[in-house]
């Protein structure tokens, strides 16, 4: 995938890039938002990691900082913080893969492991019993966003990886 990460600096272009990647990744969420963990966020970030590189960072946090706005700034805010940007460098590991199967086996598993993932807020304000009972209630949930992020992976990890190509120059 061509790439901005290239350069350091940010140009107006990018500002304006990421910031229309910012309204994406809402109107994605809202798009879906009414299907139980279903959602593109995943799939999306992943593209714009391999798009953007490490300018990434400033996507996920408008992002991340638009969910507090719109929804509040409640305990499940605190593990967005560092499971989207752990996902981006996830991503940025793996950007050498170029298989969509690769890439769909990748969002699936990083749904599975997401109420895991959001259960360590639990463990530092809870401890051990909170975050192991949080995360073993969303279990159900977990199997729901892996299958739904395998599925829109395996959909549309090339056409939308095609127009990022175009984008990312």
């Amino acid at each position: 995938m061509k790439s901005m990460k290239n350069s350091r600096k940010l140009t107006i272009r990018d500002i304006a890039m990421m910031g229309v990647m910012t309204a994406i990744l809402e109107v994605a969420k809202q798009a879906l938002a009414f299907l139980p963990n279903i959602e593109l966020i995943t799939l999306l970030l992943i593209l714009y990691t391999l798009c953007l590189g490490g300018k990434v960072i400033y996507v996920i946090f408008a992002y991340v900082m638009m969910e507090g706005l719109l929804y509040g700034f409640g305990i499940w805010w605190f593990s967005y913080l560092y499971v989207w940007p752990l996902l981006a460098a996830f991503a940025w590991l793996f950007r050498k893969q170029e298989s969509v199967w690769f890439w769909s086996m990748f969002s699936g598993a990083y749904g599975l492991l997401f109420g895991a993932l959001c259960a360590i807020v639990q463990l530092i304000i809870g401890g051990p019993a909170a975050a192991f009972t949080w995360w073993i209630a969303g279990i159900p949930y977990d199997l729901i966003h892996g299958a739904g992020n395998f599925v829109l992976c395996i959909v549309l990890f090339r056409p939308l990886k095609a127009v990022l190509n175009r984008l990312c120059i």
